[in-house]
């Protein structure tokens, strides 16, 4: 967030390594987890819904096909905006308040909760789904390949319950995953981030998306589309990986009772040679 958003004309990190560096140094490593509290508080829902539609949705579909996994994916990606937009939101406001302080001299806001109340009191329903548009032309695709990727990764290195690498592959896959559906739509997550941030200091810059646009990409070139995808990437790998393999395991647990040999085809891997 705070290279996608900074001035281009007074840029405060030259990159993903100095950003890190300079977080830790001017606002200790504390300033590593602003904004902590929205995914904490966000997160466990979003992902019941995730992978709650996205099965629902390929049984309802009836068959199992590349084109099937792609819109059940997108299905939930499109449903979890509605949480996924105001969490954004607040973390990413978390996450520019006090930038460079080591002890904050005003906060704007307390907490994650406390910042969704005051956006809401100034501005509304409208305010704290700023970015709503943006979130879901982010999120409705890059869920479509999320759970693509996922599918082709397990057919080919072949997740067998009694393979003895299966765990390593589940995390390589679930990882693999986050980085192609980060990749996919990327560009649409540095403006969806410009939007959620734009008014923070009191001036507003853009009108809607497509100003947001036109804006970055005149005063920046396409490079401005860039910005940040290495430390996303740095984080999407092990995110996803943990969290598909989770998932994978605790569902063959939960179906297997006493055999894991015995696991029936559920609504994440279904084919022949899967979980």
């Amino acid at each position: 967030v705070r290279l996608q958003v900074q001035n281009v004309e007074k840029p405060l990190y030259r990159g993903t390594f100095h950003c890190f560096q300079s977080i830790i140094k001017q606002e200790s490593a504390f300033g590593l987890y602003k904004g902590i509290g929205s995914p904490m508080m966000g997160l466990t829902f979003i992902n019941a819904l995730v992978f709650g539609v996205q099965g629902n949705t390929l049984r309802a579909l009836g068959k199992d096909t590349p084109l099937n996994q792609f819109l059940a994916g997108s299905a939930a990606g499109a449903i979890q905006c509605i949480i996924c937009c105001p969490m954004e939101l607040a973390k990413t406001r978390m996450q520019l308040q006090g930038t460079g302080e080591y002890k904050l001299k005003m906060k704007n806001y307390k907490n994650s909760l406390d910042c969704l109340i005051k956006i809401y009191r100034k501005e509304g329903l409208r305010g704290i789904n700023r970015g709503m548009v943006s979130t879901f032309i982010r999120e409705t695709p890059s869920f479509g390949f999320y759970f693509l990727t996922y599918d082709c990764m397990t057919r080919y290195l072949g997740c067998e319950a009694e393979d003895s690498y299966v765990i390593p592959k589940l995390l390589f896959s679930g990882g693999m995953s986050g980085i192609v559906s980060w990749l996919s739509t990327y560009p649409v997550d540095v403006i969806k981030s410009r939007l959620q941030a734009d008014g923070v200091g009191g001036v507003t810059q853009y009108n809607g998306i497509l100003d947001c646009v036109r804006k970055s990409y005149h005063e920046e070139g396409w490079r401005v589309f860039t910005r940040g995808l290495t430390s996303t990437l740095l984080r999407a790998f092990p995110v996803n990986a943990a969290t598909f393999a989770t998932v994978t395991v605790f569902l063959m647990y939960m179906r297997s009772e006493d055999n894991l040999h015995e696991c029936e085809p559920g609504p994440i891997i279904q084919q022949p040679s899967s979980l």
